[in-house]
């Protein structure tokens, strides 16, 4: 069994890292008010008519100090944060496929909320994001510094899933699984996390094929070195089969697009158009498949006696 109190404690400690607590301490220094007005649509929008021009500069210096912003966008009164994912294309996308209402949802691998506090709207019972990463984590709390959203942010990653202190109705593990070298032992632990009769609804890279195999790229693809397995459809549904689940459904298979995923002002490092071969699009740089996604649901059913 994990404690994972001494966890959180343990994780809790990035904000004193050399590279975050400078961040961190520009959070801190976030004006306080009471007249804030939140419009959530395709992008996050945060108003209130008493920021002053000044508290306007220091919001603006202080989300930038802790980009990149992959997730979103946001707008904080006059700072408008042009994410590097267009993030309301897959929640649009994937909005008519579930109901989250009076449902205790857990959002694994939430980066800085963005799904999280675009389901706020569907009123659920709970939200608790799970993602170890200290910058998004940042994000979170500078957003929610405003927000005030009373959603749970976990420094956990998947694997605690299983351990963690109640289950929950729907789990949503959006771009994970590929990063985990033991895809079925992470699909696992999401089916423990679930209660009876919850859905997982997940995506994850792909390849085409009817056969039952998976891209193994020996380095890195699309550039990113921790990319273990890409499978296809069949092989995914397997993995999710022998972690325990049934009633798989397909829900959207979808090409990754420039409109979707590109460089803006807030991030510091390459995009999409940087990850594919010049001379053919449809390649990664190393000569893969160029990226592709599956979104599927799969339920946790108990088995008839």
């Amino acid at each position: 069994m994990i404690d994972l109190d001494k966890l959180r404690a343990d994780r809790e400690k990035c904000i004193e890292w050399k590279n975050i607590k400078p961040r961190w301490e520009a959070i801190k220094g976030l004006p306080i008010l009471d007249d804030i007005e939140i419009v959530l649509g395709k992008s996050v929008d945060i108003y209130s008519p008493s920021l002053s021009k000044e508290d306007e500069e220091y919001i603006y210096k202080s989300a930038k100090l802790i980009q990149p912003w992959r997730k979103g966008p946001f707008r904080v009164s006059t700072t408008f944060i042009d994410s590097e994912w267009q993030s309301y294309i897959k929640y649009d996308l994937l909005k008519p496929h579930f109901n989250i209402k009076d449902k205790i949802v857990g959002d694994i691998g939430c980066n800085n909320g963005y799904y999280l506090f675009r389901m706020m709207e569907d009123k659920p019972k709970r939200l608790v994001g799970f993602d170890p990463s200290s910058i998004p984590y940042c994000q979170f709390k500078f957003l929610d510094h405003f927000i005030q959203s009373g959603i749970k942010y976990e420094l956990l990653g998947v694997e605690h899933v299983e351990f963690y202190e109640h289950k929950f109705d729907i789990l949503f593990c959006l771009g994970v699984l590929y990063h985990r070298p033991d895809p079925v032992g992470a699909l696992k632990s999401l089916y423990k996390g679930l209660n009876w009769g919850g859905e997982l609804i997940l995506d994850t890279f792909m390849i085409d094929g009817e056969d039952e195999v998976c891209l193994t790229p020996k380095k890195r693809y699309s550039k990113i070195p921790n990319i273990y397995f890409i499978p296809t459809i069949n092989a995914l549904k397997n993995w999710c089969y022998r972690a325990g689940f049934q009633e798989i459904d397909v829900l959207e298979i979808s090409k990754t697009e420039p409109n979707e995923q590109r460089k803006t002002e807030w991030i510091d490092t390459e995009s999409l158009n940087d990850f594919l071969d010049e001379s053919d699009k449809s390649k990664t740089v190393e000569g893969y498949p160029a990226p592709k996604r599956v979104y599927i649901k799969a339920r946790k059913i108990r088995k008839k006696s």
